[in-house]
Parts: structure tokens; sequence; C-alpha cells
């Protein structure tokens, strides 16, 4: 038998948080290319953290797929690597952050502290 973290109690259990950051919604403009792959997909975050970002998209990438990333904040570009942790087909990936910068991470913070406009 498998074995599943789960929180819950009674009929309805759900799996463990596993992120180490909460994610805020945001839309946030991302291009998105495959490691090998000249193609760069343009859309937007629908929630981001520092350590990742969830993007709604009809063609999904397949989990496991490595990434170069660029993330417009205000008008600046952030650059990244990532790995797609999640798929969920016809809807959208959810994207974890690797290798960003120090100044980077520090200016992605401080657009998620910031309050909504």
């Amino acid at each position: 038998m498998n074995s599943l973290n789960v929180v819950g109690t009674g009929s309805y259990t759900r799996p463990m948080e596993r992120r180490e950051h909460s994610r805020v919604n945001a839309c946030v403009q991302i291009e998105l290319r495959q490691d090998g792959s000249p193609a760069v997909i343009r859309t937007k975050t629908s929630d981001i953290s520092p350590g990742g970002c969830y993007v709604e998209m009809m063609f999904t990438l397949e989990t496991g797929s490595k990434l170069h990333l660029v993330l417009w904040i205000n008008g600046e570009k952030l650059r990244c690597k990532g790995v797609v942790m999640t798929r969920h087909p016809q809807f959208g990936n959810g994207i974890q952050f690797l290798d960003m910068s120090v100044e980077d991470r520090h200016r992605l913070r401080n657009l998620l502290q910031s309050p909504p406009q």
C-alpha cells in the first residue's frame, strides 16, 4: 500500500502542504523556455512566491521539464532556472524557481511584500 501524508479527519483528507513559501495571487508576466528549445512561451502567473509560481496554460509542460525563466517585475527582468513540479493537463503548471540571483530574489520578495495597488 502506498504511503501518503494527509491532513484532516473523518472522510475528507487532503495532501500535506509541501511548499516552503506561501503563494500570493499575482499576475506577473513570465517567459518560459525549455532546455534545448528555442521556443519561448509568454504567459502570466496566477500565483507566485519566492520559491515558485503557477501558470495557467492550455498546453502544459511535462513534470520534471527544466526551464529558463524571465519574470517581468516593475519593468525589470528577473532571470532564473526552474523545473516543472506539477502538471494539470489543459489547465497549468506549478514551477519551482532554481538558481535565482540574490538581487533578483530580493526584488521578488519586495514585490510580494508590497501592498496590492
